[in-house]
């Protein structure tokens, strides 16, 4: 009888001792050792991972999202403040939803140009708000053509969770604002919006309608050329517009987003921008991106701004590289008109990664994480 060596040449059990094949006991030793090696792999893999996630604190999922790592964006300095407030839920462990309600709500109490009662009146000298929120289910609501309610933003979202609807507008939105018990504000323009119109007025040479002004005879040019309209910048020389648009991402990582204004300043009665259109102004897909905009309303309309960019961050771009492909779509729309205007975009990925891109220089964004917070200059096109 001849004893035979037995060899193993596979590298998961190149530790095996060598044995000798008259061994009774072999094939239960060898069994023996497979079972402790595998459970040694299994025991140390879960540990490492375990540590790794224990120490960041944050996790990402098969399909690439980030969990654990919150994060808020919004556009222009006023963002900064608006931030801390949707911080203040995402911190908590919040939906991104109620975070970008909160943030926003901030910016619709400050005094500034273009968002919340404060500011700027259309041409004849009412102030009207437009909003719009959407969720990580794809649920959305907007308000538009809404006067004396504070807080546009928070109709918007009673629209989407309490009505089959998407949009209310006008006298519509301002009773069903009243029935879910939002105060009707005094109809009085804040004192810097009202010096700001009696100058525009008298450099603009508008007369706002009368009474029953169907009864009056209207000017042939009026009749023409329908304006004057909101100009393209205000006297200071900064844009007329300063919607804030935010967008988050909760520590679920779920998004969400928001986005209110007055409108341009000294508008023709009746317009909207793209602030309260879903897909315009505002748009969130939980499985791509969320993204907001800000600038010329008209033209985030015409290509389906925000959108648009989650379409190529769906397709593989980076949120800037989106961002830019949009800005150039309009850019190329506009021809030379283009430096008349300025539009920026702004989102978030899945992934937590953050990107903006505007028409011109000046645009910034704020953004908010557990370890920076800034105000962030946008990268342009032209100076």
């Amino acid at each position: 009888m001849f004893k035979h060596q037995i060899y193993f040449f596979r590298l998961s059990e190149s530790f095996l001792p060598l044995f000798d094949a008259e061994t009774s006991n072999f094939e239960q030793l060898k069994n023996k050792t497979m079972v402790d090696r595998r459970k040694f792999i299994k025991t140390s893999a879960f540990t490492g991972f375990a540590s790794l996630l224990t120490k960041g604190a944050w996790s990402m999922t098969e399909t690439g999202t980030i969990k654990g790592k919150p994060i808020v964006i919004s556009t222009w300095d006023a963002g900064l403040r608006a931030n801390k407030a949707a911080w203040e839920v995402l911190v908590s462990g919040g939906r991104a939803l109620d975070a970008v309600e909160k943030g926003v709500m901030v910016t619709e109490s400050e005094q500034n140009c273009c968002v919340g009662l404060g500011a700027n009146p259309d041409r004849d000298g009412f102030v009207t708000l437009d909003a719009c929120i959407m969720d990580e289910f794809s649920n959305c609501g907007s308000v538009a053509f809404l006067e004396r309610i504070k807080h546009p933003i928070s109709v918007a979202r009673r629209v989407m969770e309490k009505t089959p609807h998407v949009m209310l507008v006008g006298s519509g939105a301002q009773q069903f604002a009243i029935a879910e018990g939002f105060p009707l504000e005094e109809q009085k323009l804040s004192s810097e919006a009202q010096k700001n119109y009696e100058n525009w007025l008298k450099k603009s040479e508008y007369k706002p309608p009368v009474i029953n002004v169907e009864s009056q005879p209207v000017p042939q040019a009026v009749k023409q050329e329908h304006g004057p309209f909101a100009p393209y910048k205000l006297e200071t020389g900064e844009w007329n517009h300063d919607t804030i648009g935010m967008v988050a991402m909760d520590t679920n990582g779920n998004l969400s987003g928001s986005c209110t204004t007055s409108g341009a300043g000294f508008k023709m009665r009746g317009r909207l921008g793209d602030s309260p259109i879903i897909g315009a102004g505002l748009f969130v897909d939980n499985e791509v991106g969320a993204c907001t905009s800000t600038g010329q309303g008209e033209d985030v309309i015409r290509v389906a701004g925000s959108h648009s960019v989650i379409e190529l961050m769906r397709q593989g771009l980076s949120p800037e590289a989106a961002c830019k492909k949009i800005i150039e779509r309009i850019i190329k729309i506009k021809g030379a008109k283009a430096k008349d205007i300025q539009v920026a975009f702004l989102a978030v990925n899945k992934k937590g990664q953050v990107g903006a891109f505007a028409i011109h220089k000046g645009f910034s964004y704020a953004i908010k994480t557990n370890e920076i917070e800034k105000l962030v200059p946008s990268k342009f096109i032209m100076e």
